[in-house]
């Protein structure tokens, strides 16, 4: 009798234990459940509402709640840019594994929205987030995003036409070779940032370690864009070795500056495959070259319009389609801010804002010099007025005296 009791308890707590072994086994294969958005991006217009799908990949083993999170990547108070969404309960086992989400917009601005959940069968839901832009108007997104293919398009084919100035008169007498030298640095180097951010996953991995619920800055566009203006540059001067050139050659304070950046770049590299600094901001360095050259590469071509008196041989096409497109981009930033009630992006970073008005400043310079100034005239004519002019100056000073 007692071997017989001694049994069933043995039987006993081995059905305990092995029930035991079952629920922390069934407990821990729960704790993989993921859950996910249907969009990465969305736009809410203020006072509409917006429809985003959210998924679990598996049922849940106990019930449990999820609860929005709202916020961003800085200090900012977001507590007031969408109506509170309600909490989503879940019963355990529940076959309902996707909810739709409302969003309501009640103020502009940009917002993470987040899951978090009482429960801990959930595994990395702080990876489960989607970007909302709030704005104002829902046709100013379309303008936008029409404006940015505009000017995309402007500033792709404004290399053209000077190539086509080149090709038609058969010399480059008149385009400055400091500027092509700058041009085709800033735009090498622009295409190594474009390329890097891109394509390379260890530096994509290294931005988004970074800006954890940012979104890759570079697209496509951007790295074709760069890529067709080396390809072009390249072009335009390979005809300076073809086509008269009239003697000119390339200041030696150009030679220097285009050095140095080639120099500092090639040091650092060095310095990045020591793991000094990371590849990620190896490619920024790229980026400050673009910058630079981006601030004095008119600067020797207004210079050489002014000593010559005349823009024969520089094409007014090529900066009629820059400023249609630097003006475009301004005003997309203007429109952007606005619908976003974001004018940090503007005021609060002057960098990219500066830079494009500055590029706008120029062209609208080069116009002047175009259609006023010099209209008309070529370097030879020009100089045999300014003869002229001398000559007569000293007759009538002879005469007076």
């Amino acid at each position: 009798m007692e071997s017989v009791m001694e049994t069933t308890r043995k039987r006993i707590v081995s059905l305990i234990a092995l029930g035991a072994l079952f629920g922390l086994f069934h407990h821990v294969q729960g704790e993989n459940v993921s859950a996910s958005f249907s969009e990465e991006d969305m736009n809410v217009v203020v006072g509409e509402t917006s429809h985003v799908t959210l998924s679990i990949s598996d049922k849940l083993n106990h019930t449990a709640t999820l609860y929005f999170l709202y916020g961003d990547d800085g200090d900012k108070d977001t507590s007031n840019y969408v109506k509170v969404i309600s909490d989503i309960n879940i019963k355990a086992n529940s076959s309902d594994l996707s909810w739709i989400v409302n969003v309501t917009g009640e103020n502009a601005g940009h917002i993470v929205l987040g899951i978090n959940s009482s429960s801990q069968e959930f595994k990395n839901l702080d990876d489960t987030f989607v970007r909302l832009d709030i704005v104002h108007n829902s046709a100013l997104v379309i303008i936008n995003a029409i404006i940015g293919w505009v000017y995309f398009a402007a500033w792709s084919v404004s290399f053209y036409p000077q190539v086509y100035t080149n090709w038609k008169r058969k010399s480059v007498v008149g385009l400055s070779f400091d500027f092509l030298m700058y041009n085709l640095t800033g735009f090498l180097a622009y295409g190594f940032f474009n390329v890097g951010m891109f394509w390379v996953d260890i530096i994509k991995d290294e931005y988004m370690s970074h800006h954890k619920h940012g979104i890759n800055p570079v697209q496509l566009n951007d790295v074709i864009f760069s890529l067709h203006a080396v390809l072009i540059t390249l072009i335009t001067i390979f005809q300076c070795f073809i086509y008269d050139r009239g003697g000119q050659r390339p200041s030696k304070i150009a030679v220097i500056l285009v050095s140095g950046a080639w120099l500092f770049a090639s040091i650092t590299l060095f310095v990045t495959i020591a793991h000094k600094v990371s590849w990620l901001t190896y490619l920024y360095y790229f980026s400050y070259i673009k910058l630079a050259v981006t601030l004095i590469k008119y600067i020797p071509q207004a210079v050489m319009n002014f000593r010559r008196k005349s823009t024969d041989g520089w094409s007014i096409g090529n900066i009629l389609l820059d400023f249609t497109g630097g003006s475009l981009s301004l005003l997309q930033m203007f429109l952007l801010a606005y619908n976003s009630d974001d004018w940090e992006s503007i005021f609060g970073d002057l960098t990219k804002f500066g830079l494009g008005a500055f590029s706008v400043l120029f062209d609208i310079l080069f116009i002047v010099q175009h259609y006023c100034l010099y209209r008309g005239n070529s370097p030879y004519t020009s100089l045999e007025v300014e003869q002229e002019v001398h000559v007569n100056t000293e007759k009538s000073l002879d005469q007076l005296y």
